[in-house]
């Protein structure tokens, strides 16, 4: 599935803001440790990711529902066993 995500300029201040790199977002939209559908056309990839502060999980929220695939938010999160489907 290819997800558009950089053309965004909401997206790219959101990335910017909460300190995330956009290789951090396309490692985890390419190659994520966990795929999730959140509800109908919407899907959750998310990977542990090492930071300079410690693991965080790094979750990217993407909206399917259209042709095209596009990223809605961006966020990492130290709860990592919360939001990890095991």
């Amino acid at each position: 599935m290819a997800v558009a995500w950089g053309a965004s300029e909401i997206i790219a201040s959101v990335v910017e803001r909460r300190g995330i790199s956009e290789s951090v977002v396309a490692r985890v939209l390419g190659a994520p440790e966990q795929h999730l559908r959140m509800r109908p056309g919407r899907e959750i990839f998310q990977s542990r990711i090492r930071f300079a502060d410690g693991t965080y999980l790094v979750r990217v929220i993407v909206d399917v529902s259209s042709a095209t695939a596009e990223v809605v938010t961006v966020y990492r999160t130290s709860k990592i066993e919360k939001y990890w489907e095991k």
